[in-house]
């Protein structure tokens, strides 16, 4: 099988905006289709890829009875594990009203986001923020918390630059109702 989309997961998830993906390290992952991630598995690559020749469940003849990828779904809803899950629905959501080249391309755009800043603004700690901010917030509200934290930091430490950052993002959070931190299963 040939895999298209490599930062794309098997369920719906952008791999594009995970924390493992942008990690220098040995864990660094390559996308859930990515070869690493293939030889380890998981329920979703091991069905539909390894048993079903097919890179998504939604491509799948029994994704609407499917008791796993619906289990998954909706603790996905309510719960985070390392990667946000937050925008789970849509993305099925999107790629099916708009096609998996358009969301392709809106991932990019969040990840183009995302990695301006981790490089300008990340002293260190905030990496898992900010990958769920690019997940949850809409492009156009990235791009204006990035320009305004440009702004109001200009001539800061890394330290202060990020302050600045996380306070306009919790300030778009609070007023758009978004949840920027993990969900933790109790």
């Amino acid at each position: 099988m040939t895999i298209k989309f490599h930062e794309i997961g098997v369920c719906g998830l952008s791999c594009r905006l995970c924390p493992r993906y942008h990690t220098d390290a040995e864990s660094r992952c390559g996308g859930c289709k990515s070869e690493q991630r293939i030889a380890v598995g998981c329920p979703f690559i091991t069905c539909a890829v390894k048993r079903q020749d097919i890179e998504f469940c939604w491509e799948c003849q029994d994704s609407q009875t499917c008791e796993k990828w619906k289990n998954h779904r909706d603790f996905g809803q309510q719960y985070d594990t390392f990667k946000c899950y937050q925008k789970l629905e849509d993305n099925i959501s999107n790629i099916a009203r708009s096609g998996i080249e358009s969301f392709k391309e809106q991932q990019k755009a969040r990840e183009q986001i995302l990695t301006e800043m981790l490089v300008e603004f990340n002293e260190g700690r905030s990496k898992s923020y900010y990958c769920i901010a690019a997940t949850i917030m809409e492009i156009e509200e990235l791009r204006e918390a990035l320009a305004q934290a440009r702004e109001d930091s200009e001539g800061l430490g890394l330290k202060d630059r990020s302050r600045v950052m996380h306070s306009i993002l919790d300030s778009v959070a609070s007023k758009r109702n978004y949840h920027l931190k993990l969900r933790k299963w109790k």
